[in-house]
């Protein structure tokens, strides 16, 4: 019986770290593509984004300008003075 032991480095190499980054992004564009990413999976990815820096500017008619324009608009004022009453100032 021959025992060998296999020396694992204290760090992966950065071609390491390109594939796996590689690799998770690939495959988040997959589920997404197939349309069988679940909600979790679309948060994962959009964390992934986040994490990397990547961000996106909605030019007009873009996906992104698209989904600004369905999400509500917030006035901060309206919903301090709903939840603290109208002794709140601007």
């Amino acid at each position: 019986m021959t025992n060998t032991t296999r020396v694992i480095p204290k760090k992966a190499d950065e071609e390491s770290f390109n594939e796996l980054h590689y690799l998770v992004t690939e495959d988040f564009l997959r589920r997404i593509k197939s349309g069988e990413a679940t909600t979790q999976d679309l948060k994962a990815a959009c964390d992934w984004l986040k994490t990397n820096d990547i961000t996106g500017v909605a030019l007009e008619g873009s996906p992104l300008d698209r989904l600004a324009s369905v999400i509500p608009k917030v006035d901060p004022n309206l919903v301090k003075s709903r939840l603290y009453g109208s002794k709140i100032k601007s």
